[in-house]
């Protein structure tokens, strides 16, 4: 990390606000109050605990190193951030995942499972409650089909502004998302400014999201999808320790996942989806046709989902097709 041999907190700020980019990203999130700044670095003005919570969120890379420096004053108030900011995922909690995969029954334990861990991360990710939804995506087979078209939302969860239960807008990401780059390529992927489009890093935006970082599911190298995460805060993921936890808890979660789940990378091959703005209309009446084909073929309700995903992702990719064919 840049300015180690800083020694005083006021000088590192000093030194971190003259570089272009930061003072910008200062500007645009705090505002006015990135006037005080000036204060605090000439001695004149004591920075609030909560001033100083809302710059190290706009200045992830230098957490650790500007709590540090700050000293005991401010030990009490930070505490808590720090110890979630080193420590690893909790031996009790391992322990609570393990013991659910052995005893829950199957028909029930993906659902368990991920929703026990997803809650889990979300209080170690976001303990300020700044604003994170966390998604299980999964690989999309189909009896048709040899290889994995496409990916679909499957699992998730948020604090605020996004609901706590997000499983109603599951939908469908393919090669154009962050996602689809992560599980093609089996490694993490992070945007961390997805409304400047500065990346070469694909992206599909959606409500409140700022930045996302994404660690794929893995079991023997073969990948059932990925864990997606989302933030209202951009730069959230440059902070070594989130990817850390993000990786560990998509490890974590492959004990949802059954073997036959995971594929080899040779046999994905995302295509690219529709936009979520242009899928919406086609999710309309999705409940209601799972209990129509329940009906119908006396299958039970997750059967009859999987047989509407299925139509779903043909007609969409089939939407996605003619437009390009437009375009064209």
């Amino acid at each position: 990390m840049p300015y180690e041999d800083v020694t005083d907190w006021r000088e590192l700020l000093k030194l971190i606000i003259q570089e272009p980019e930061i003072r910008k990203r200062i500007d645009n999130e705090i505002g006015k109050q990135a006037v005080n700044i000036k204060r605090w670095i000439n001695g004149k003005a004591e920075p609030r605990v909560q001033n100083l919570k809302q710059l190290l969120n706009v200045l992830p890379e230098y957490r650790e190193q500007i709590i540090e420096l700050l000293g005991d004053d401010y030990a009490d108030a930070f505490y808590t951030d720090s110890v979630d900011a080193t420590r690893d995922i909790p031996a009790m909690f391992i322990a609570s995942v393990l013991s659910a995969r052995a005893k829950t029954h199957k028909e029930i334990r993906y659902w368990s499972l991920c929703r026990l861990i997803i809650e889990q991360a979300l209080g170690q990710l976001d303990p300020d409650r700044l604003g994170m939804a966390i998604t299980v995506v999964r690989c999309m087979k189909t009896e048709k089909h040899p290889h994995i078209r496409s990916l679909r939302e499957s699992a998730a969860f948020g604090t605020s502004p996004w609901p706590g239960n997000l499983d109603q807008n599951a939908m469908f990401l393919g090669a154009e998302s962050l996602a689809g780059l992560c599980v093609s390529s089996c490694r993490e992927v992070q945007n961390n400014d997805i409304r400047g489009n500065s990346s070469l890093l694909p992206a599909h935006q959606v409500d409140f999201e700022l930045s996302a970082a994404a660690a794929p599911i893995l079991l023997s190298g073969k990948c059932a999808g990925c864990m997606l995460v989302s933030s209202t805060q951009p730069n959230f993921f440059l902070s070594q320790y989130r990817l850390a936890f993000i990786r560990n808890y998509a490890n974590m979660l492959a004990l949802a996942f059954e073997p036959h789940d995971f594929y080899e990378s040779s046999d994905i091959r995302l295509e690219v989806m529709p936009l979520h703005t242009v899928q919406r209309a086609y999710f309309s009446d999705f409940h209601r046709r799972i209990l129509e084909i329940a009906a119908e073929t006396n299958q039970t309700a997750q059967e009859a989902e999987l047989k509407v995903w299925e139509a779903l992702e043909e007609t969409l990719l089939e939407v996605q097709r003619q437009k390009q064919a437009m375009l064209a």
